[in-house]
């Protein structure tokens, strides 16, 4: 029998496919954290259908609270605007939430560690990123460390960021070679109806399915002119 790998599902396209990657080694405990996020009561919505497709060992929902407190991400303070592509920093973007992958990753170490786990799985992608300090290989590198000396004895749990130097195009055709259900998946940064097709995420992620000659299946209020990306 296969042995169980916690992966953390945002509902995100990154994840959705990660998450099918795992599949061909582990069997699937899929793990979404609501933080408060502009899309969450979406995202929620997203990662439930992904998981009804994947029919995973184990779901489990969480609540962090404290990220949409502190705020200073305008992913989670509604007095700050998501900015469009265009506007996205390349250095560290308003839309970065402070330090969130290291409390998501502790949070599927400590069930990986309850439900005996081989390893954790998390959809980062470093190159869509850069400015994310928390989307870099040298801190999975460093949170492995972690986890390696403060988890009990025989653990032996590994972190895996399977799509961490992938290319959107890249990751759509392995999602769609995968069978991931990319149908149900949501991106977008400001909308929970029709995805705003201007915000960083929708960018990219249009770029992608245009790159991969693939037609992107959910729906946008605007798809913008990216010839020559």
């Amino acid at each position: 029998m296969k042995p169980l790998a916690v992966v953390l599902v945002s509902g995100g396209m990154d994840s959705c496919v990660t998450a099918a990657v795992a599949s061909g080694e582990f069997r699937l405990c899929l793990l979404h954290i609501r933080y408060g996020q502009r899309t969450e009561t979406r995202e929620l919505d997203s990662f439930r259908r992904i998981a009804e497709s994947l029919k995973p060992e184990k779901q489990l929902v969480l609540t962090f609270d404290y990220l949409s407190l502190i705020g200073g991400s305008s992913l989670t303070d509604r007095n700050l605007s998501v900015p469009s592509s265009e506007q996205e920093s390349t250095h560290i973007p308003s839309t970065y939430v402070p330090f969130r992958n290291a409390g998501f990753l502790s949070a599927a170490v400590s069930w990986a560690e309850v439900l005996e786990a081989k390893a954790v799985f998390i959809g980062a992608v470093s190159q869509d990123f850069p400015g994310y300090p928390d989307c870099r290989e040298n801190f999975f590198t460093a949170f492995q460390e972690v986890v390696n000396e403060g988890t009990k004895p025989g653990s032996n749990l590994s972190v895996r960021v399977p799509l961490l130097h992938m290319k959107k195009d890249e990751i759509v055709r392995l999602g769609i070679s995968l069978g991931a259900p990319l149908q149900h998946t949501w991106s977008c940064y400001r909308s929970e109806d029709f995805a705003c097709g201007t915000c960083a995420s929708c960018v990219l992620r249009l770029q992608g399915f245009m790159k991969a000659g693939v037609a992107d299946p959910i729906p946008y209020q605007k798809q913008p002119l990216m010839a020559g990306s």
